[in-house]
């Protein structure tokens, strides 16, 4: 059992990540939280997502961003090399072939920030998730 020494959270890895103190309340407050290295990446996934899908409902959950509409959703983290981006199985499986540079698992894309956002295939990808 792992103690952070900021917050007093204990987990079961040694150094796991997450968030130490307030959750932010808004996506913006997530995206202006984080190194500024990161919030490039992440506020281009935001604006693809509010852009591609008219009426989506964004909120924080889990201090993270999720966009939901129509009982479907995303969300996204930042991690400490890449963006998370999760968009369930049946979404790897579809875009596996054009996701085959990027390393997923599960329901997870993982978008390195020293690579530029494949933008056409997020949005490509968050269409067919809420069709």
């Amino acid at each position: 059992m792992w103690i952070c020494p900021k917050c007093g959270r204990q987990f079961k890895k040694t150094n796991q990540g997450h968030y130490c103190g307030k959750a932010p309340e808004t996506v913006l407050e997530y995206i202006e939280s984080q190194p500024l290295e990161m919030q490039s990446h992440l506020t281009k996934i935001a604006a693809i997502i509010r852009e591609s899908i008219s009426g989506v409902n964004e909120r924080i959950s889990w201090s993270m961003p999720v966009y939901e509409k129509a009982g479907k959703s995303i969300s996204f983290s930042a991690c400490k090399k890449p963006v998370s981006l999760y968009v369930g199985c049946e979404s790897i499986e579809k875009f596996g072939a054009e996701l085959s540079e990027f390393l997923t698992k599960k329901n997870a894309i993982y978008l390195p920030y020293n690579k530029t956002l494949p933008s056409k295939l997020i949005d490509d990808i968050v269409k067919w998730c809420f069709m």
